[in-house]
């Protein structure tokens, strides 16, 4: 077997010691897809009121982004779907969109912009997420904006081919094709890969083998995975991501970035995954295949899955894991986005996608949950 040089490990090991891309915390993400959700400043008015700091908004909306102006709260922005094939294929276009969704919004704290949302490798739409990606971040550059935001994308974790033990994640050979360029961008521009991480969707898929507990990131027995210990299946998840980006990163015969003016310290390094987006749904069920054989409201042996009490218990639980770092960051600061705001009655899918909000649309907390 060959062997990594003793300068690639030495170098991978100083980024991983030493850099801290997220400054930690949770935030909301604000999906808009109802007919009877509040306005975006009764929204933004609810960030500042529960002190949730951080929001995902899923596409430039003007509204909430006036809102949001002066208010401090740190903003994912994403990049519609369908936006992808003009960006990529235009740098003029990329201008475009960053002046007329960032700076004319120069009150706004922009965190992150998201370019696609779990785009799958075998769509069409694929081919242009690196060059979009490319694209919006030399139009921020130029704006002088390079330090303040960054950009990535928004991967679903069914990309790895093994998750479990953490350590051994790796992603399909089938992605590769897709996702090592963007990881390899990202470790250029020194950029999280941003995930969509779901415990709930993990052990609805595999409840035979995963606990509840476990899940919801409850007091458990945990479990040991090649003498690690995991105490919940978020961390073993994100894990499981970084260790898929690694793999790559280790077997990547660039050395320094091809966008920064300076050599990086370590262009091998893994920036590491973040967290943007989690949950729990509180209602709903059904929407799989029959032969799937899955029922999404009660479990093998635990009761009821989609209730609000799981949901209370999964963001509450959420809160606390955040605060320290994972087995294989034990040093990182956590960042991830709950979703959802509120439960959004024209979402499309089945039942339980309906049923991931965290306030209702009176405004009212569907459970006691309490942003530090």
């Amino acid at each position: 077997m060959a062997t990594i040089p003793s300068i690639l490990l030495f170098q991978l090991l100083i980024v991983l010691i030493s850099l801290d891309l997220t400054d930690g915390g949770v935030g909301v993400c604000f999906g808009r897809l109802g007919n009877n959700l509040p306005s975006p400043a009764r929204t933004v008015a609810l960030y500042k009121k529960h002190n949730i700091r951080r929001m995902r908004l899923y596409d430039p909306h003007p509204p909430t982004l006036r809102a949001l102006a002066g208010t401090g709260i740190r903003l994912m922005l994403g990049v519609p779907n369908d936006n992808l094939p003009n960006l990529a294929n235009c740098p003029d276009v990329a201008t475009a969109w960053v002046r007329t969704n960032i700076l004319t919004y120069p009150n706004v704290t922009f965190r992150y912009i998201a370019v696609g949302n779990e785009i799958e490798p075998e769509s069409k739409l694929a081919p242009f997420v690196l060059p979009a990606m490319q694209n919006i971040y030399r139009a921020i550059r130029a704006a002088r904006l390079g330090r303040q935001i960054r950009v990535s994308t928004s991967i679903r974790t069914d990309l790895l081919e093994k998750s479990f033990p953490p350590q051994d994640g790796v992603f399909k050979c089938s992605v590769n094709w897709y996702i090592r360029p963007i990881i390899e961008f990202l470790r250029d521009t020194r950029t999280p890969l941003l995930a969509n991480i779901y415990p709930y969707f993990a052990y609805m898929e595999d409840r035979k083998n995963i606990n509840l507990s476990y899940a919801l990131l409850q007091p458990n027995s945990g479990v040991m995975a090649n003498g690690v210990y995991y105490d919940n299946l978020y961390y073993a998840i994100l894990d499981a991501v970084d260790a898929a980006m690694e793999k790559i990163l280790v077997s990547s015969p660039r050395l320094f970035s091809i966008f920064s003016e300076e050599k990086q310290t370590s262009g091998s390094g893994n920036p590491g995954g973040s967290g943007s987006e989690t949950g729990w749904a509180s209602s709903g069920g059904g929407g799989v295949p029959p032969e799937a054989e899955v029922d999404y409201t009660a479990g093998l042996h635990d009761g009821p899955i989609n209730t609000v009490e799981n949901a209370r218990i999964y963001n509450n639980n959420l809160m606390r894991i955040v605060k320290k770092g994972t087995p294989r960051r034990p040093n990182s600061r956590l960042e991830t986005y709950i979703f959802a705001m509120y439960d959004e009655n024209q979402k499309p899918g089945p039942e339980y996608e309906r049923h991931f909000g965290i306030f209702l649309p009176n405004g009212r907390p569907k459970y006691p949950l309490r942003f530090h």
